[in-house]
């Protein structure tokens, strides 16, 4: 069987590993073309074609008229697009015997689009997985051919959840390219009355608002892990404000300040219920870092100050001691 792959991000790499590894016949690579500056990394899958020794083809378009007529000449059975960065129109899904199948990153119809996994860790979902879908025009719309389910881990970040997913993905993709070829797929039609969308985040998403409950911003700080990183400003008198990273925290009592903490995290230390601050007010206590938030407490334990390494929040008290986060 002769497959096209078409991927750019890392979630796609597994998955053209696989079918190389499995024999199928793949003469091109089809990813998304680099516009990076000199000096910072190409895309995953333009590495992996070339450790591969594949052809890498990177249209502007695929949808363009000349790259559809490639797609033709190229005389494939089957499309397989996994985090490649572009919708492919109906003219180039009908350029094969089989159409194209897409890997993504949630249980569709929940979280159509650029970033499910991302919102599945923002949203504190317990439970996420893959679907391998028929392609059709509509985003992430196709009849289902797999499904896999995952638990999350309530401490595991985005990038972390979206590398175990990829490993996973790559076996349903396996299976339904077996099925396909065999004549023994069975399309479900998704529940579209159910879909939620999963959008793009930007660079701006990762500025925490402190005024948000504390396992909700522990969600945000997870899952805009690695990218766009989750931040703040630390704010001290006669200063300017400093950008700081923040990359794990825990949550150390909901609900009123000081109670016990849910989850079986950290206790509250005594007497932090009684103190008025705000939200984004730091509370040092046996050199932790805890910060108040819109319904409870947050312990900081990870963070990197702009233009400094990454350290531990005790070790950023003792450089910055007596300053706070800003509120929004």
């Amino acid at each position: 069987m002769k497959l096209l792959m078409l991927g750019t991000g890392p979630f796609a790499v597994p998955t053209l590993r696989a079918l190389v590894a499995a024999g199928y016949e793949v003469p091109v690579v089809v990813s998304r073309p680099f516009k990076g500056r000199r000096g910072t990394p190409r895309p995953p899958m333009h590495e992996a074609a070339e450790e591969l020794g594949l052809e890498l083809w990177t249209p502007e378009s695929v949808n363009l008229p000349e790259s559809v007529e490639r797609l033709k000449s190229l005389a494939v059975d089957l499309l397989v697009v996994c985090d490649y960065g572009e919708i492919l129109k109906p003219a180039a899904l009908a350029t094969t015997r089989l159409g194209g199948v897409n890997l993504h990153g949630s249980l569709l119809p929940k979280y159509r689009g650029a970033a499910p996994v991302q919102w599945a860790v923002l949203s504190g979902d317990a439970v996420t997985g893959n679907t391998v879908i028929q392609m059709t025009a509509g985003l992430d719309a196709g009849p289902c051919l797999a499904q896999q389910r995952v638990e999350i881990d309530p401490d595991e970040t985005a990038g972390e959840l979206e590398e175990r997913l990829a490993k996973l993905g790559a076996e349903g993709v396996l299976e339904v390219v077996a099925k396909l070829d065999a004549g023994t797929a069975e399309p479900v039609e998704q529940e579209h009355t159910a879909a939620s969308k999963a959008p793009r985040l930007a660079k701006e998403h990762g500025l925490i608002d402190w005024s948000l409950g504390a396992q909700e911003i522990k969600n945000r700080v997870r899952a805009y892990s690695p990218w766009p990183r989750a931040y703040s400003f630390w704010q001290m008198e006669g200063r300017q404000p400093l950008r700081v990273a923040i990359d794990k925290v825990q949550v150390v009592a909901i609900g009123e300040p000081g109670a016990s903490a849910t989850g079986g995290e950290s206790q509250a230390p005594s007497g932090v219920g009684d103190d008025p601050a705000h939200a984004g007010m730091v509370i040092e206590s046996g050199g932790k870092l805890l910060v108040r938030t819109g319904d409870g407490l947050l312990e900081i334990l990870q963070v990197q100050p702009a233009g400094k390494r990454s350290m531990a929040a005790s070790e950023f008290l003792r450089g910055y001691a007596g300053g706070r986060f800003a509120s929004e």
